[in-house]
């Protein structure tokens, strides 16, 4: 692999014993509501058959990416803090790049998917069961996943090219394209670029179709005559705009930029907030914004 190097150590946050600990039950707390919340949201949708639709589909699809993203960073981050687990192989390292990058930008392609069923739905409702079907449904879903990871495929394959001399310590508390970028000792203008087109591409591209979408839809809502109807087609699409908000905001300051400008203490706030916080906003967004969703968990809790 071009290297000297054969593992790093991550650094995590520094500070007193006290104070990593706190951190270690914040992160463990979130991490398993994160992961209980976006499993109810499958296991609900699965067991309803009224919402067994392409928008739920999607959804199950964005709560399943949001489970193993979280899951790709947190435990090993939780390892770090307590000092059991701080070190990390260079395979491993570009192994969890390659990973979290993936989902990221998978979840950049689902995201879009979704605006393009919600301005089906909103702005051609006659026409929405024949153009977004099962089949249309299943092979969006299948674009976004290989999409995702075959973006990152090329970035990840020209950072395991780098060299790396030393020093060999991370500060994060996982592997990023900027730390791997500040302790390579050979030229690194190569993977800044990949990285830069790559953001341009999968970010940029997806955050288009997202505003061209809601253009399309915010549109259509203001043509409806009545409030009510109004409202109930904004509805339909409240959560979803929410969620896109919070991750674009925090993926655009991280890797959309021509190189590795950012302060690395201030990108492991924002990752923590993209490995973390999102993960766990995203199902009660969906359940606290979205009536159908709500009507189901009544009934399931009816049941018990």
């Amino acid at each position: 692999n071009g290297t000297s190097v054969e593992e790093f150590i991550l650094l995590g946050f520094p500070g007193t014993w006290h104070f990593r600990v706190s951190l270690v039950v914040v992160f463990a707390l979130m991490y398993s509501l994160a992961v209980i919340g976006n499993a109810s949201i499958i296991a609900l949708v699965w067991m309803n058959s009224n919402l067994h639709t392409p928008m739920y589909f999607f959804l199950c699809n964005l709560s399943f990416l949001e489970i193993w993203y979280t899951t790709g960073a947190v435990p090993k981050a939780i390892g770090v803090m307590l000092g059991t687990s701080q070190t990390i192989s260079f395979s491993a390292c570009i192994l969890q790049l390659f990973f979290l990058l993936s989902l990221g930008s998978t979840e950049c392609f689902l995201l879009s998917v979704m605006a393009y069923d919600r301005y089906i739905a909103i702005c051609c409702p006659l026409r929405y069961s024949s153009l977004m079907n099962n089949v249309v449904s299943a092979r969006l879903v299948l674009s976004s996943w290989l999409g995702g990871f075959l973006a990152i495929s090329l970035l990840a394959f020209l950072t395991s090219r780098l060299t790396f001399c030393g020093p060999d310590v991370i500060n994060h508390f996982l592997c990023d394209i900027d730390s791997c970028l500040a302790l390579s000792c050979s030229d690194t203008r190569p993977v800044e670029l990949a990285t830069f087109l790559v953001s341009i591409i999968v970010v940029l591209a997806s955050c288009v179709v997202i505003l061209v979408s809601y253009m399309y839809i915010i549109s259509s809502i203001l043509r409806i005559q009545s409030v009510h109807g109004r409202k109930k087609a904004f509805s339909t699409c409240s959560a979803h705009l929410s969620v896109v908000t919070i991750w674009y905001g925090s993926t655009i300051f991280l890797y959309v930029k021509p190189s590795a400008q950012n302060s690395l203490d201030l990108n492991k706030l924002v990752n923590t907030f993209n490995t973390i916080v999102t993960p766990l906003l995203n199902p009660f967004i969906y359940t606290l914004r979205n009536k159908e969703v709500k009507k189901a968990l009544g009934r399931a809790s009816q049941k018990k």
